[in-house]
């Protein structure tokens, strides 16, 4: 295990990062039959996590440095499952999601590092700064590739929240008459903004969007503001319909609905809803995957859906109901990865 770090490492210092994944995923296998020191039986499970997610974080540089960020992000999503709490994980993450133009995951990955750097007590404030410069410029770069959405941010304190929303709403009207199909603040989470501490220490918002096509910005209220996160249409979408038809619905609806919802995450942190709900929407998304027979896109969903819940309990305090909810749905994606069939949490879930 040894000689297969250090000459992985070696292979990256000499920029040969082809030779350097091989030898890393060779560590990785060895890692993941117990070996985190030299004798397998004094390692102990938080050896063996912290060590993968330190082999899979090589892995994502050296894929990135070869071009290939659809096999970096997964190694990302992997570093992250074996180690929440490290904000560089999160970095990586973003860099993945920047590759391969996902800006919105990008901006949420480089929201949720900040959040971890700052909650570990970070106290060099050139870092803070540049995580949060890294957050803004993937947020204005989502911005700026969307065309059916635009989004107005409304600072909030404690007032009455009914009556901001409406507010809100008659604002980004005046300000966008282009997106006013229809217009919805979201209700159930307070947005962060990247800005710097002394500034707006502490400042949140409301966001409001608004769209250019009025049926996929009522999908997107009606997802966004149940109490669980729950896909409108879905089931009468591909119950009978053709794989044609499904895929025609996914390019000309269901990528503009879950862009829409990757915007809205990207700036909140705790929702309402509950602590699960973010990762609820990934496995909707990997459930219209599955239906349109992508089966390596949805399996890139379910990973991206456990590193989210992995991360939860760094980020805020959760009930022991909430947990127990965490949990079910952890191992609910671990045997979708593994093409289980049995009965899951998720399952009943998708039939509310």
């Amino acid at each position: 295990l040894r000689a297969a770090l250090r000459d992985g490492s070696a292979r990256c210092r000499q920029r040969d990062f082809a030779a350097a994944a091989a030898r890393f995923s060779t560590a990785l296998e060895l890692c993941s039959k117990g070996f985190a020191l030299e004798d397998p039986l004094k390692s102990s499970p938080d050896d063996i996590s912290r060590l993968a997610s330190w082999i899979e974080s090589k892995l994502v540089i050296c894929y990135l440095e070869l071009g290939q960020p659809g096999l970096a992000l997964h190694h990302s999503h992997r570093s992250i499952i074996q180690n929440p709490s490290h904000f560089c994980n999160h970095l990586r993450q973003a860099a993945c999601f920047r590759s391969l133009h996902r800006s919105s995951e990008a901006a949420r990955s480089a929201m949720v590092a900040h959040c971890l750097y700052v909650l570990a007590e970070g106290a060099v404030p050139d870092t803070s700064d540049l995580l949060q410069l890294y957050w803004q410029a993937m947020t204005q770069e989502a911005l700026s590739e969307e065309t059916s959405f635009s989004v107005l941010y409304t600072p909030f304190e404690r007032e009455d929240k009914a009556d901001r929303i409406k507010e809100a709403n008659k604002t980004f009207a005046e300000k966008h008459p282009d997106y006013v199909q229809h217009i919805f603040t979201d209700p159930h989470g307070i947005h962060l903004l990247p800005e710097k501490a002394e500034s707006h220490p502490g400042q949140q918002y409301l966001l409001t969007l608004g769209f250019r096509n009025k049926e996929i910005g009522k999908t997107v209220e009606k997802f966004v503001t149940q109490k669980l996160p729950v896909f409108p249409g879905q089931k009468t979408t591909f119950s009978r319909s053709t794989e044609e038809e499904a895929e025609t619905f996914w390019q000309n609806t269901g990528k503009r609905i879950m862009a829409a919802l990757a915007f809205i995450g990207s700036s909140k942190i705790k929702d309402e809803r509950g602590p699960c709900a973010r990762a609820i929407e990934q496995f909707h998304h990997a459930s219209l995957l599955s239906h349109l027979q992508r089966g390596e896109e949805q399996a890139q969903v379910m990973a991206q859906a456990m590193a989210e819940l992995a991360t939860v309990p760094y980020l805020q305090r959760i009930s022991q109901e909430d947990d127990k909810l965490l949990q079910s749905l952890m191992a609910d994606a671990m045997d979708i990865l593994a093409g289980g069939t049995g009965e899951r949490v998720w399952t009943k879930i998708q039939k509310v």
